[in-house]
């Protein structure tokens, strides 16, 4: 699955992982700082361009120009190492782009919220009919916002495009891959189907799941320093009173608590959904035999398939029932959590409209970060099964043992075929 299009995955991943601490260490400690007494400066909290103009900040560039070295480091000792793989091009240098794309998608939202302050004041202030508005104040803040929307569409149009085409070369990459080690893999239950079907939800899957993680790590980078800003609004919650960095708390707690509930409550459905390909996929493979053979496909045979069918489904249903319970009652309480929490600085007067959109959108997007979990797992529950499925092929091609429940399988194919042959 990944290192038919990645090079060496099990040491390119970690060293991934390990050269993005550094990078980001090193940024914090030793960058941002280089940057400003290079004249790389920032605007302070609130003073923000709400425009176009937010890309081209000094500070904007030299992160820029910090990422791209970073990449061309990496990216380019692992394009020597792995000279001969053949689509190292697509793995090493593609991925980059996404991030990188993904990344400026992220600071475009956090022009948005920077528009929202001037709008939001702007509103509250023509609705106490404050003097000296005029309807060009609004019309000169729509025109920004609509600057700021069609380059959110290039650049999410061109994005996904250029997506779908690193995905299928990813498919494209198990398939080749698959296909040598075909007199391998041709004997295991449904072995048609991990190639042609498997492998492409296996891609599709990653495109969005893959996508959806990168920006929330990227939206944590990018909004975590904000919201620790407007947390200097906020000084006292209900209940428990006055905690430092409030909004920042708030978000990393109720996403906790929503990703344990939800991880809880759907653990058994991997399992589910595996045992789920599997039983269609039997009784699929007795309808297609029937196709061509009189004797198979028969009426007590196929009742018995799609009974276990049935039985599969059944109890799919019942687990989750309790687990959209859990749910839905956390994704219903998240869209009041943030105004609760915020009702004494409300009263107080201590923020502005546009203050609250603000925190409102900067708590969203922190708290939906720290839920990936939450927001992906019924789609990570299919991808679990799908790698369940997968990872068969692996051991075949490794000449390992087999999963347990492949290996019942093939007995059971075995046992089957003694008796059609009249052994004892």
């Amino acid at each position: 699955m990944f290192h038919s299009f990645f090079p060496q995955p099990k040491l390119l991943f970690p060293s991934l992982a390990v050269w993005s601490v550094i990078a980001i260490l090193v940024w914090y400690f030793v960058g941002a700082d280089l940057g400003i007494s290079l004249g790389f400066t920032h605007p302070p909290e609130g003073q923000e361009p709400i425009d176009l103009s937010f890309f081209l900040l000094p500070s904007n560039l030299w992160f820029y120009g910090y990422f791209f070295l970073c990449t061309v480091i990496f990216c380019g000792f692992w394009q020597v190492k792995a000279k001969n793989h053949p689509w190292a091009l697509w793995s090493l240098w593609g991925s980059a782009l996404i991030v990188f794309v993904t990344y400026f998608s992220v600071q475009i939202s956090v022009v948005i919220n920077n528009f929202r302050r001037p709008m939001g004041d702007l509103l509250q202030n023509a609705l106490s009919k404050q003097p000296g508005i005029t309807v060009w104040d609004f019309y000169d803040l729509q025109i920004i916002f609509v600057q700021i929307a069609f380059l959110s569409m290039f650049v999410s149009i061109l994005t996904d495009f250029f997506t779908s085409h690193y995905i299928f070369r990813w498919r494209t990459a198990m398939n080749d891959f698959y296909m040598s080690k075909w007199e391998k893999l041709r004997h295991i239950e449904g072995a048609s189907q991990r190639v042609q079907e498997d492998t492409m939800r296996f891609a599709n899957i990653l495109e969005g799941l893959g996508i959806s993680l990168i920006n929330a790590v990227m939206t944590l980078v990018v909004f975590l320093p904000i919201l620790l800003a407007l947390s200097s609004y906020v000084t006292e919650l209900p209940i428990i009173g006055e905690i430092p960095h409030t909004l920042f708390w708030l978000a990393l707690f109720w996403s906790a608590f929503g990703t344990g509930l939800l991880a809880v409550a759907g653990i058994k459905l991997p399992g589910l959904n595996f045992r789920n390909q599997r039983v269609e996929a039997a009784y699929r493979k007795e309808l297609v035999y029937g196709e061509d053979h009189a004797d198979r496909a028969q009426p007590l045979t196929v009742t018995e398939l799609f009974n276990n069918v049935r039985r599969n489904y059944f109890r799919m249903y019942f687990h989750y029932l309790y687990f959209n319970v859990a749910r839905y009652f956390y994704l219903q309480a998240d869209a009041l959590f943030v105004l609760f929490m915020l009702v004494p600085t409300i009263v107080a007067g201590k923020i502005t409209y546009g203050i609250f959109q603000q925190i409102s959108t900067a708590f969203g997007q922190v708290s939906n970060s720290f839920q990936y979990l939450v927001n992906s797992w019924t789609t990570i529950i299919e991808l679990l099964s799908i790698h369940k499925r997968l990872k068969a092929f692996e051991a075949a091609i490794d000449d390992e043992p087999l999963p347990a429940i492949d290996q019942r399988y093939l007995e059971r194919e075995e046992h089957d075929g003694e008796i059609a042959a009249g052994k004892p």
